[in-house]
């Protein structure tokens, strides 16, 4: 077969991954020819990309060609497909011909070139949200995945031509860029040129003509509010009538909460904090509150659910962080195990455990898979180079030693990575290395290691992850980075580390090392199920019944797709592993990073101190959540979304549906005569619910925010449309109106209500005070609109639920946390002391405080409670110091007998 391509032309690029996907199959050469060549003899007009067989039969359309390649790999092709097709080829062409045509040729710009597509973009958003399956016809790929990605491929390659709103079609299109045959066509037809590489192409065809405004599907447009179907409108109105009747029960409270038999089990895990940093913004999106909301999610569909998190406390930068601190490590642990702990607590994050990884269950089962590896032959033995230092005596892992850069000559470079270039570095390339102990200068020895043996696990987890991944929630980042490590080919990795701080070497020989935390941290998940339950083992070692979501930043999605999979598989001990890999990308900080030494951005435990509630918190996080990319927090925008979509959409009309409640009818809600209008408003209601629920049970938490904010403008528009506050002044009919109006829109409030719950607890617990929501109302969310509030109920006081955040406000958190506090932090001034009486009280505080903790000990009472008054005698002995006139001097930590 031979296969004509010209330099340029948009066909080539889906041409070219439909032949990537066929490759071996038949043999196949590539010729390049000019754009006016006349390949198919029986033509008269050059006809670009054309693919001769080897009967010297011609293909000569794009999706014709597309279809062969598939058939060659055995794919087969449904009505669905073909309909996809049809519409590529009718509808999307001609709107995408203008937009490129607009942008290459004409270099115009943003809505002149997002105009003539957007409709068509917005109908495979929907397409795909609405069947929820991640591709276009199902849930494999498709000959119509690749040809409508490769039509669309040179336009949305640029973010700003992939509206963020559309966050079904960000998942699609950035799960087929990401495969392997589509980044090679992209490749060679645009040539790291990105769209320019099409001009010379475009430049020599007709201008396409377009008319505005046509349709962009033969099928009903289902998204717009004129095309339900009456069956649709049907089945919402009868559902309404239900009401609450049709809830299930509720499902009782246990505790621990075990897995049961026949229902949906599911275990939700946030990458483990390391303990020694306080999180930022990012950190807080990226793991602990997208996970909370998936979690609060699956309570209020009466899941069984379990949710667990907790610091990772061992490593290098514990003990590195206890030096600069003058504390042992463990006392550093216990500090900011603390400071975690109340950073979630403010946010609300709803764990059903929060724990440690510094405990004895944490050795018991690290040390127990470790056994199993090593007893299946999975552990290697192995001399690593490392540097040492004389003066100290022992070897200095990475983040002990600092020199120059080998690549860019930096002079603070960290023994594993620098922090100017941002290369990788091994501790033994710096140049001048300094011990950060004693600044003496370390020497090169030999140690011995042990090493994960991957490659010998690498059929087993291609195995696992065949079975796995298809069908799952794994995000497209992390399907990505996994594949990424296995085209390159797996190598052992080092699981041991020359420290005295970590999960001791349970192995002759090795009694002086300390697992490295990369190898064991994930097994903090079980440990601290563990301490939680007795009974840890139903979770984890039970496949067969759990499901495993796990969420985390897409830099630990090699740890939990790969490193933590392989150890499992090894250990051969039926552990449950992931199904469900849920990554973000990063959130940046206005136009830069996060840096808590140069004072840039906000961290965990300064955001409740901008006197901005929690829950705006959430919303703006959730709102902006890297899903797809990067994303960045801007104060201005955060004004912008808590004024607009909070104060004038959301709370204003929750508000004013309860207001219209206690002002026109005494606080009841009035009797409702549903006329052909209302009964098409229960519809689109419950169509957006579903498109909810459907966008959640594929953890899509930042596209669902949307359905709310969606369905209060619903209800905006219906009081708008419909001024209750002028009928309740006319005759009967106005006023029975007014009542219809008034009790379907409070209804509509009590249903965002429950659907806020994910995202902004406490507002939603306000909503549910207000309108006094009946209980089965606020623990389960059905997949109907129903109605909840019937005539007769009476509502609770009704009150405004956001303010408005100023302008000036905004500015001076901006300065703040634009690396002003990092100027503004107290001086240490010169101390006066206190009199007498005050040291006296301090005194007595002091040592009333080290009694409590003290007996605590004697007790062996709970870790989490010891560290908190551990952390309160230490405050104490500092105001004392400060009364007494003293120098706060950096504390000692304890020696370790």
């Amino acid at each position: 077969m031979k296969l004509f391509v010209s330099e340029g032309a948009p066909g080539t690029l889906p041409v070219l991954a439909a032949a990537g996907r066929a490759q071996g199959r038949a043999q196949l050469h590539i010729s390049t020819v000019g754009p006016e060549e006349c390949v198919v003899p029986f033509l008269t007009r050059p006809k670009i990309p054309v693919l001769q067989l080897d009967n010297g039969n011609y293909l000569f359309s794009t999706n014709a060609i597309c279809r062969y390649f598939f058939l060659l790999s055995g794919s087969e092709q449904d009505d669905l497909t073909n309909q996809w097709l049809e519409w590529e080829a009718t509808e999307l062409q001609p709107a995408l011909s203008a937009s490129l045509y607009y942008l290459v040729v004409q270099g115009k710009k943003g809505e002149d070139v997002l105009g003539p597509i957007r409709r068509a973009l917005t109908h495979i958003d929907h397409s795909l949200s609405r069947r929820s399956c991640p591709f276009l016809a199902g849930e494999t790929e498709s000959v119509a995945d690749i040809v409508l990605w490769g039509a669309l491929y040179p336009l949305l390659q640029d973010p700003a031509y992939l509206p963020e709103e559309l966050g079904a079609l960000h998942s699609w299109f950035q799960t087929l860029s990401s495969q392997e045959p589509c980044q090679r066509a992209a490749e060679t037809v645009l040539k790291k040129q990105g769209i320019l590489a099409l001009r010379p192409y475009l430049q020599k065809q007709l201008q396409p003509s377009f008319l505005e405004g046509r349709a962009v599907s033969n099928e009903p447009e289902e998204e717009e509010l004129a095309t339900l179907t009456e069956e649709e409108i049907a089945i919402a109105v009868t559902a309404w009538k239900k009401g609450l009747g049709s809830l299930p029960p509720l499902r009782p409270k246990q505790k621990p909460v075990l897995p049961v038999a026949g229902e949906r089990n599911v275990l939700i895990t946030s990458a483990l904090p390391y303990v020694n940093n306080v999180p930022h913004l990012g950190n807080i999106i990226g793991c602990v509150l997208s996970a909370d909301v998936f979690a609060r999610y699956s309570r209020l569909r009466q899941w069984n659910t379990l949710y667990l998190c907790g610091t990772d406390e061992y490593g290098t930068a514990t003990e590195t962080k206890a030096m600069e601190e003058g504390l042992t490590p463990q006392e550093i642990c216990d500090k900011y195990h603390v400071i975690h702990a109340d950073i979630y607590r403010w946010f609300n994050i709803s764990f059903d455990i929060f724990g440690r990884t510094t405990t004895p269950q944490q050795t018991e089962i690290t040390q127990d898979i470790f056994q199993r590896l090593w007893d299946r032959g999975f552990v290697l033995q192995d001399t690593v180079e490392q540097l040492r230092c004389e003066h100290c005596s022992r070897f200095l892992a990475d983040r002990f030693v600092e020199g120059v850069c080998p690549f860019c000559g930096y002079e603070e470079a960290r023994g594993d990575q620098c922090d100017k270039c941002g290369k990788l570095i091994n501790a033994i390339e710096l140049k001048k290395p300094q011990c950060k102990v004693c600044r003496s200068c370390p020497v090169v020895r030999s140690s011995r290691h042990l090493f994960l043996d991957l490659p010998k696990l690498e059929d087993r987890l291609e195995e696992w992850l065949e079975k796995t991944v298809p069908g799952s929630d794994w995000t497209p980042n992390a399907r990505f980075i996994i594949r990424s490590w296995l085209r390159d080919g797996l190598k052992p990795r080092c699981i041991t580390r020359d420290l005295k701080w970590g999960t001791p070497v349970p192995l002759e020989g090795f009694e002086d090392k300390v697992f490295y935390v990369w190898f064991d941290a994930t097994f903090g998940y079980i440990s601290i199920t563990a301490n939680y339950t007795d009974q840890w083992e139903r979770w984890w070692k039970n496949p067969e019944q759990v499901n495993l979501y796990q969420f985390m930043a897409k830099d630990n999605v090699p740890f939990h797709g790969l490193v933590f999979p392989c150890s499992a598989l090894g250990a051969e001990d039926n552990y449950t592993l992931v199904s469900h890999l849920i990554a973000t990308e990063y959130l940046n900080y206005e136009d830069g990073k996060f840096s808590k030494s140069r004072g840039v951005g906000v961290f965990g435990d300064m955001a409740q101190d901008t006197g901005i509630p929690a829950d705006i918190w959430r919303f703006y996080l959730l709102y902006i959540r890297p899903e797809g990319q990067d994303s960045a927090f801007s104060w201005t925008d955060m004004l912008l979304k808590n004024n607009s979509e909070l104060l004038n959409n959301l709370g204003n009309f929750i508000n004013r549906a309860g207001m219209f409640v206690s002002k026109f009818f005494g606080g009841y809600v009035p009797e409702m005569v549903l006329t052909s209008d209302d009964q098409r408003l229960l519809a689109h209601v419950t169509l957006e619910l579903q498109h909810y629920h459907q966008l959640l049970e594929k953890v899509r938490i930042r596209d669902a925010l949307r359905s709310i904010l969606t369905i209060s403008r619903y209800g905006n528009q219906y009081i708008q449309v419909n001024e209750p506050w002028k009928r309740i002044k006319g005759n009967e009919a106005d006023r029975q109106r007014a009542g219809t109006v008034t009790g379907l829109a409070v209804n509509i409030a009590a249903l965002l209500s429950t659907m806020l719950q994910p995202y902004m607890p406490t507002v939603s617990s306000t909503i549910a005070t207000q309108l006094q929501l009946p209980p089965p109302a606020c623990s389960i969310l059905p997949m109907d609109f129903l109605c909840i509030l019937p005539a007769g109920h009476q509502i609770g006081t009704v009150s405004p639920l956001f303010q408005k955040l100023e302008n000036d406000q905004i500015e001076n958190l901006r300065q703040r946390f634009g690396g002003g506090q990092a100027k503004v932090s107290p001086k240490p001034a010169v101390v006066e002391r206190a009199g007498p009486q005050q040291i006296q009280v301090l005194m007595d505080e002091v040592t009333k405080q080290g009694n409590i903790v003290r007996e605590l000990k004697a007790q062996k009472a709970d870790k989490n409670q010891i560290a908190a008054e551990v952390a309160k005698l230490l405050d104490l002995k500092k105001q004392l110091a400060l009364a007494e006139g003293k120098p706060l001097e950096t504390p000692k930590g304890k020696k370790k007998k």
